[in-house]
């Protein structure tokens, strides 16, 4: 009885359909308020492509360091030179982890942008690079785990070919462990992607804050914050989708 009579109050007061219409209008259409969301979305882009791109590459060379530590302080220990080299590198990336991976990412945004970098007003820049500290840190764990999982014959296999450590690692544990870790590193990029969206802290107007301002312009939430949570959700299936062609195409790669 009580569904009826809310039925009937909608279609007296012209129907449900036409409210969503009409906040979708007010949201979006009234003042070009769709290029707010635009614009948002470009910003929110470019931060997480140039985060993945540092943290993949930081990631790799802290994993690099920290994986040779552990396969090579036997043989390191025989030149008294290199050995103190390579603890004092493992040290360092011990510490990075310790301290990226111990404290909050907004934190961590709001100590390189407000304390590190407060002279500067480039805050897409800033922000790629605190995203891209932050990911590196977990994609060294990812990475390092991966290398660490490959069996030592392989390594074996390559100085018997006459490749020195470095023409090992680069030809033949690296593609290898990329190929294990693929998923981690996928979820770790999805997270990545979600975490830029706390951007807007500092000021930058991202995806998320793009939604906020549509939302204190027009006083209604529902319309602009569903609209932000369905395109980061189409980013991500985008992403996942991706993801798993390339591991279709290394493992067809194996055959």
């Amino acid at each position: 009885m009580q569904f009826m009579i809310n039925l009937s109050l909608l279609a007296a007061s012209g129907g449900w359909w036409d409210k969503v219409k009409a906040d979708f209008a007010l949201n979006f259409i009234q003042a070009s308020r769709w290029k707010l969301i635009v614009s948002g979305l470009g910003v929110t882009v470019k931060v997480t492509l140039l985060a993945m791109v540092l943290g993949l590459v930081l990631g790799v060379v802290v994993a690099a360091v920290r994986s040779s530590y552990d396969l090579q302080k036997d043989e390191a220990k025989k030149n008294k030179a290199s050995w103190v080299i390579l603890s004092i590198f493992n040290v360092i990336c011990k510490i990075y982890l310790t301290v990226i991976r111990g404290t909050p990412v907004v934190i961590q945004l709001l100590i390189i942008y407000f304390i590190i970098f407060a002279a500067s007003d480039n805050g897409v820049m800033i922000a790629s690079l605190a995203f891209g500290i932050n990911s590196g840190a977990y994609v060294a764990e990812i990475f390092r785990s991966g290398i660490m999982s490959i069996d030592k014959g392989q390594m074996e296999a390559g100085r018997s070919l006459g490749f020195n450590y470095m023409q090992t690692m680069r030809y033949i544990i690296i593609p290898q462990a990329f190929k294990n870790v693929l998923p981690a590193l996928a979820n770790e990029f999805i997270a990545l992607l979600k975490e830029t969206s706390v951007s807007g802290y500092v000021a930058i107007q991202d995806l998320t804050r793009a939604g906020n301002i549509i939302r204190a312009k027009t006083y209604s939430a529902y319309m602009p914050l569903i609209g932000v949570a369905v395109i980061y959700l189409a980013m991500v299936m985008a992403l996942t989708a991706g993801v798993s062609r390339l591991e279709r195409r290394l493992r067809n790669s194996d055959h």
